[in-house]
């Protein structure tokens, strides 16, 4: 991962090494159990559910270290609770940040089970693409988007894994990386003119086997633009780079596999070539 550890809000493995307090991580044994429970899709206990966020975030950086070997490389982060439902949902007060793996990513029309996950949720998201690190100089989104190369459409099949009753809010998402399991990653819409706008101004609808809307939503309800995810992350210390992918959160509510009854599409009405992608749930 890119971070900046200048900061020590983001540098709570780095000051473990160190032999420093920074941070009161999760220990060894409760990465380990969770990483067990995780890739047995088996419901488990919150982690470190009386921590701070820099506890949240060290422990995230063991986490993601512990996953790297079983899920391949971080391509990139992910931006969650960009939304103002989404924070009055879990208690935040801002978005919170995790990680992308390599191998989280399926295909458009991929079929996964209903219970791909420990508790498994599906959500209309969008992903963009760092055409290069100069983006990391931008404060506005009108400079951002001049270093973002592309946009994917994206649906994010996120897994809070944490058991019925573990308290779930932005210190317990923190550190299990912001429920990261798998995503249906669309074709690249390449960024041109009037891009920015098109972000802002699109239409997000999310709709079951059926046809019948489950969620609509405009690409402004993540932080006024989707854009703003990067421009968040960055002010969190986070370094980016040259084809860096980014989950900008989720346009539109969290959604339950069971009521897209079988699969879910998402169009982006407003994007160049209004984009439509589609995963198929079985079992």
């Amino acid at each position: 991962m890119s971070r900046s550890i200048a900061l020590p809000a983001m540098a709570g493995v780095f000051a473990v090494a160190a032999g420093m307090a920074f941070a009161d991580c999760a220990d060894d044994a409760a990465i380990a159990a969770y990483v067990v429970d995780y890739m047995a899709k088996t419901p488990t206990a919150a982690l470190i559910p009386d921590g701070t966020m820099e506890d949240a975030r060290c422990t995230q950086d063991k986490l993601v270290a512990a996953l790297v070997p079983l899920l391949g490389p971080v391509i990139g982060y992910k931006a969650g609770l960009t939304s103002t439902p989404a924070q009055e949902r879990f208690g935040a007060t801002e978005p919170v940040a995790g990680v992308l793996y390599r191998d989280m990513m399926l295909a458009d029309g991929a079929e996964v089970s209903a219970q791909f996950g420990a508790r498994s949720l599906f959500e209309a998201d969008l992903i963009l693409v760092v055409g290069d690190a100069a983006i990391n100089d931008a404060t506005t989104a009108e400079e951002a988007i001049a270093h973002i190369s592309a946009v994917h459409p994206f649906i994010e099949l996120p897994d809070i894994v944490y058991a019925e009753g573990q308290p779930i809010n932005a210190v317990t998402l923190t550190a299990n990386g912001v429920a990261a399991r798998l995503g249906v990653l669309g074709t690249a819409v390449p960024v041109g003119d009037g891009m920015l706008a098109a972000l802002a101004e699109m239409t997000v609808t999310v709709r079951d086997a059926e046809g019948a809307v489950l969620s609509q939503a405009p690409g402004a309800a993540v932080l006024g633009n989707p854009v703003n995810a990067a421009l968040w992350l960055m002010s969190k210390g986070y370094v980016l780079k040259e084809g860096d992918l980014i989950s900008v959160g989720s346009i539109g509510p969290l959604l339950a596999p069971p009521q897209a009854k079988g699969a879910a599409s998402v169009s982006y009405d407003g994007l160049p070539g209004n984009p439509v992608l589609s995963v198929t749930f079985t079992d």
